[in-house]
C-alpha cells in the first residue's frame, strides 16, 4: 500500500512542479521578447520605465525560478532522504517525548525551511532590489529584522504548538473541530494584536500630520461611514523605495500609508487609493477572505485527522509508526501538490474583488482621473510587469492587469456621468 501512496504523491508533485515552472518560463520568455510600451498604455508610460520594468521582471522571475526548483528539491530531500524519521528517532533517544518531542520536531523543521530561504532573501534584497534602486536596507537592519521575526515566531509559535498538541492528544476523536475553533480565535486575536504590538517591532508609525491630505482622507472615511483607529504613516523608506498603503485590523482597522506614497502622490491620488481600500472593507472582501481562509484551515484539519492514524502514509516516508508530528510534517511538505490547482480560482476571486473595490473608489472619491494616475504611478514606481503572459497572470495575479483596471475605471466613470446627467 505504501508504494501506491508514493506513486500518487510523486504524480501530483511532478504535476505541480511542471505546471508552475512552465508558467514561469512562459512569463519570462514573454518578458524577454517584449519591447517598448504596450499599445494600450502608449502615452501613459514612458519607454525608459517600460524597459526597467522588463528588466526587473526578468531579474525577479529568474530568482523565483531558481527558488522554486530549490524548494522542490528541498521538499523531496526531506521526504525521501530519511532525515525526518532520523530526526524523530534522535529526539526520542535524547529523552524527548509527548508534547516536547512534538514541538521540537516541528520547530526544527520550520527552522530548516527558514534557513533554506535566507540566501534567496539576501540576494533579492541586496542584489535585485539594490540593482533597481529599491533597497534601502542595511545589512544590520536586515539581520535585525530576521532576528526579530524569529523571536516573534517563537513567542507565538511555540505556545501554539503546545496548544495544538493538547487538543490533538486529549480532546477526543473530534479534536480537529476543537483545534479549529482555537485556531480561528487565535487568528482573530492576531488581527487585533498585529497593528498595536507586532508591527511596531519592525517599523515606526506616526499619525498623519495635519494638512490637506489628512483632511481629505478623514472626510472620505466619514462619507463612507468607515470607522477606523486613525491615519498613520509608516517609515517604509528605511527599507525600500516601493510605495503602498494598507489597512490592518478587522473591526476598526488602522489606515497605514507608506511614507513613500505620501511623498509622491497628490491629495486626490492618495484619496483614491484609500477609497479603494475602504471598498474592500465596505464590500466585506476582508471578511470573505478570512472566512475562506478559515474554511481551508478546517478542511486541512479534517484531512489531518484522517491521515494521523493511517500507517501506509507514515510507512511510505520511512516512519516506523504513525505520529502526530509526522503527519503534520508530511501534510505541510506534500499537501501543496494536491491543492496547487486552487491557485487560479483564488486569484480570479481576488481580481474580482479588486475590480469591485475600484468601482467603489470611483463612486466614493469621485476622482476617476486621480485613481488612474495613482495606479499608473504605482505601476511605474514599483516597476510592475507590463507584458505578463496571460496564462501566468490568470494563475498567479491577484490584481487585474493594469490595462484592464484602467479600462474598467473609464467605464465606471462614463456610467457615473450618464447616471448624473439623468
Amino acid at each position: 500500500m505504501h508504494s501506491a501512496v508514493l506513486a500518487i504523491f510523486l504524480s501530483f508533485f511532478a504535476a505541480q512542479v511542471v505546471v508552475e515552472t512552465a508558467l514561469l518560463v512562459l512569463d519570462l520568455r514573454r518578458a524577454a521578447a517584449a519591447r517598448g510600451v504596450p499599445p494600450a498604455l502608449a502615452g501613459a508610460v514612458d519607454e525608459a520605465t517600460a524597459e526597467r520594468s522588463r528588466a526587473y521582471t526578468l531579474a525577479n522571475g529568474r530568482l523565483s525560478l531558481v527558488g522554486g526548483l530549490a524548494g522542490a528539491g528541498f521538499t523531496l530531500a526531506l521526504l525521501f532522504s530519511g532525515v525526518l524519521p532520523w530526526l524523530d528517532g534522535a529526539l526520542a533517544r535524547g529523552g524527548l517525548a509527548g508534547a516536547h518531542r512534538f514541538v521540537a520536531f516541528l520547530a526544527l523543521l520550520a527552522l530548516a525551511s527558514s534557513a533554506l530561504w535566507l540566501p534567496f532573501g539576501l540576494w533579492r534584497t541586496f542584489v535585485v532590489e539594490a540593482r533597481f534602486g529599491f533597497n534601502r536596507t542595511t545589512p544590520r537592519t536586515w539581520a535585525l529584522d530576521r532576528a526579530k521575526g524569529l523571536l516573534v515566531e517563537a513567542a507565538l509559535g511555540l505556545p501554539l504548538l503546545y496548544a495544538a498538541y493538547g487538543f490533538m492528544r486529549f480532546s477526543g476523536p473530534l479534536w480537529w473541530v476543537w483545534l479549529f475553533a482555537f485556531l480561528a480565535a487565535f487568528q482573530v486575536l492576531l488581527l487585533w494584536l498585529y497593528p498595536a504590538v507586532i508591527a511596531p517591532i519592525f517599523n515606526r508609525f506616526s499619525p498623519l500630520p495635519d494638512g490637506p491630505l489628512r483632511d481629505r482622507l478623514l472626510a472620505l472615511a466619514r462619507d463612507a461611514g468607515f470607522r477606523n483607529r486613525g491615519l498613520f504613516v509608516m517609515d517604509a523608506s528605511r527599507r525600500s523605495g516601493h510605495s503602498n498603503a494598507y489597512f490592518t485590523g478587522i473591526f476598526r482597522p488602522r489606515i497605514v500609508l507608506f511614507d513613500t506614497l505620501v511623498e509622491r502622490m497628490g491629495v486626490d491620488e492618495a484619496a483614491s487609493v484609500l477609497a479603494h481600500e475602504i471598498g474592500h472593507y465596505r464590500m466585506r472582501h476582508v471578511q470573505r477572505r478570512l472566512a475562506l481562509g478559515l474554511g481551508a484551515t478546517l478542511a486541512a484539519l479534517l484531512a489531518l485527522s484522517r491521515l494521523v492514524p493511517w500507517p501506509p502514509l507514515h510507512h511510505a516516508f520511512g516512519f516506523p509508526a504513525p505520529t502526530l508530528h509526522g503527519a503534520i510534517a508530511l501534510l505541510s511538505l506534500g499537501g501543496g501538490a494536491f491543492t496547487f490547482w486552487l491557485a487560479p480560482l483564488a486569484a480570479r476571486l481576488s481580481r474580482r474583488h479588486e475590480f469591485e473595490a475600484d468601482r467603489y473608489a470611483v463612486r466614493l472619491a469621485r476622482a476617476p482621473a486621480a485613481l488612474r494616475t495613482a495606479l499608473l504611478r504605482l505601476a511605474g514606481e514599483n516597476l510592475s510587469n507590463l507584458h505578463p503572459h496571460p496564462w501566468y497572470a490568470a494563475w498567479h495575479y491577484g490584481h487585474p492587469l493594469l490595462v484592464e483596471r484602467l479600462a474598467a475605471i473609464d467605464r465606471e466613470a462614463a456610467g457615473g456621468a450618464v447616471r448624473a446627467a439623468s
